[in-house]
C-alpha cells in the first residue's frame, strides 16, 4: 500500500500545485510562503545540531511551545525548526517562539517537494506532533536514518478499526519512530496491536502547556468597560455554532437584558458570514478588527475575529462554552484546558470525540459541565449567571484541576533527553 501511495502521489503530482493555488483563493495559505509549501526554504539553515519539531496545527502547536522552551532551556547547543500547515498555527508560532526556535511550513507530501525540504534542513532528531502519519515523508525520514519519535500520540477508536484493516502499512509508517509518547493506556494498547514495541504512557501536553497569552492594558480597558454586564463566550466557533449563540442570546436576554455575547471563531476569516448570521437575528454586532473602540452598550454580540486573542477573551470571560461541540460538521470538540487555566467556567456540547480523553477527566472532576443538548445551552448559563457561588465553584475545580496535571511535561522531557542522548544529538 505504501508504494502504490509513493506511485500514485507521482503520477498526480500536478494536483498538489492545484490544490495550493484554490487555498490560496480561500485565504487558507500565505501567498509570501506558499513556496514553503513546496519544500522551498525561506532562510539558510542554522549552523550546528537542528531539531525538527512537526505540530500540524493550533492545538498542537500551543502543546508544542512548552515542550521546545524546556528542551531549548536543556540543550543550549540546538536550534530548532517548527513546521505547521496553518496560517493560524503559524501566527501563533511567530509570536511564542522563543529564541534559538523558528518556524517554516511543512511541505505538501509531494515526494520531490518532501526531498527537497529535508534536503536543505538535514534534521538531526524529529519530533512529529500530529496525528496524520504521511507516508512518502516518514519514507524519506526512515531510508535516511533519522532518529524520530511521535510525541502526544492518540488513536481514536475510528482510526484503531480502520488502522487495524491495513496493519502491514500502518506498521511500515510507525517504524519511521523510535519512541511513541501516548497520551493514555487505551492509545498505547491501539499503537501496540500495530507492531510498534517501544511505547511510553506520557499523559496529554495539553496539561502542561502555558496559559494563553493576553494583553494586560487591552484586558484592562475591556474589563473597565464591559465589567457592569453578564458576560459569557462561546470560543473557537464553527459553522451552526453562532447561529446557536444569537439563539442562546434572545433566550438570556429577557432576564440579562445588558448581557454580551462574545463569539471568536476558530476561522477568522468567517467574520463576515458571522456579521450576517448576526444581523439575521436582529441583533446589533460588532466586529474586533474592522469597528472602532469598544463594544457599546448597544452591542449584543462581539465578534473576536482577531488572531492569537483568546486568552485575553478567556479571562474576561466567567463562562465559556468550548466551540464545536454543537457544530454542522459532526462536532469533535476544541481544548477546555485554556479556559480553566484563565478561571473561566467551562461548558461542551456532546461532540467532543476528539478531546474525549481530557473532557472525561474533566468531568469526573466535576471541572466541567456537559451539555447534553442544545437547548439546554442557555438555561445552563444562566444557572450560572444567576448564582454567583456555583460560578466561583466551577471556575476553582477547573483551576485546581489543570494545576495537578501540570507535571506531565517533566516526564515527557525526561523521556526525549534520554533518546536525544542515544540518537545524533
Amino acid at each position: 500500500m505504501m508504494f502504490i501511495y509513493h506511485f500514485l502521489t507521482w503520477i498526480f503530482a500536478p494536483a498538489f500545485s492545484l490544490l495550493l493555488q484554490a487555498r490560496l483563493q480561500v485565504k487558507k495559505e500565505d501567498p509570501l510562503r506558499v513556496h514553503e509549501r513546496r519544500g522551498m526554504a525561506s532562510f539558510a539553515r542554522p549552523e550546528g545540531r537542528l531539531l525538527w519539531v512537526h505540530a500540524a496545527s493550533v492545538g498542537e502547536a500551543q502543546s508544542a511551545l512548552i515542550l521546545i522552551k524546556r528542551l531549548l532551556n536543556e540543550r543550549r547547543d540546538i536550534h530548532v525548526l517548527v513546521t505547521s500547515g496553518t496560517v493560524t498555527s503559524a501566527a501563533l508560532m511567530s509570536k511564542n517562539l522563543p529564541e534559538r526556535a523558528f518556524h517554516h511550513y511543512y511541505p505538501l507530501d509531494r515526494p520531490d517537494w518532501v526531498v527537497r525540504f529535508l534536503d536543505h534542513w538535514k534534521p538531526d532528531f524529529i519530533l512529529w506532533m500530529e496525528s496524520e502519519l504521511w507516508p512518502n515523508m516518514l519514507r524519506a525520514i526512515k531510508k535516511r536514518g533519522i532518529p524520530a519519535a511521535l510525541v502526544n500520540a492518540r488513536m481514536s477508536a475510528r482510526s484503531a478499526r480502520r488502522w487495524s484493516l491495513f496493519k502491514n502499512t500502518a506498521s511500515s509508517l510507525l517504524s519511521a519512530f523510535s519512541l511513541i509518547l501516548a497520551q493514555t493506556e487505551t492509545d498505547r494498547v491501539s499503537f501496540a496491536a500495530l507492531g510498534h514495541d517501544n511505547i511510553l504512557v506520557s499523559g496529554n501536553l495539553k496539561f502542561s502547556a502555558s496559559p494563553l497569552p493576553y494583553d494586560t492594558q487591552t484586558y484592562k480597558k475591556l474589563y473597565a468597560a464591559l465589567r457592569s454586564r453578564p458576560i459569557w463566550l462561546y470560543a473557537s466557533t464553527h459553522a451552526g455554532e453562532e447561529t446557536l449563540a444569537c439563539a442562546v442570546h434572545h433566550k438570556l436576554s429577557a432576564r440579562y437584558p445588558d448581557l454580551l455575547t462574545i463569539i471568536v471563531p476558530r476561522h477568522p476569516e468567517r467574520r463576515e458570514a458571522i456579521r450576517s448570521i448576526c444581523d439575521n437575528a436582529r441583533l446589533t454586532s460588532h466586529l474586533r478588527s474592522q469597528d472602532s473602540g469598544l463594544p457599546d452598550k448597544d452591542c449584543d454580540v462581539y465578534i473576536a475575529d482577531t488572531l492569537g486573542e483568546l486568552g485575553l477573551f478567556y479571562k474576561l470571560s466567567p463562562i465559556s462554552v468550548i466551540g464545536r461541540s454543537f457544530s454542522d460538521d459532526g462536532g469533535g470538540g476544541h481544548n477546555p484546558i485554556e479556559a480553566a487555566q484563565m478561571g473561566s467556567a467551562v461548558l461542551t456540547g456532546p461532540g467532543i470525540q476528539f478531546q474525549r480523553d481530557i473532557f472525561d477527566a474533566m468531568f469526573a472532576a466535576d471541572a466541567a459541565i456537559l451539555v447534553d443538548h442544545k437547548d439546554h445551552l442557555a438555561k445552563q448559563i444562566d444557572a450560572l449567571l444567576s448564582n454567583p457561588v456555583k460560578l466561583k465553584d466551577i471556575q476553582e475545580r477547573g483551576k485546581i484541576f489543570v494545576t495537578t496535571k501540570e507535571l506531565i511535561i517533566d516526564d515527557v522531557v525526561k523521556a526525549l533527553i534520554s533518546l536525544l542522548d542515544k540518537g545524533r544529538m
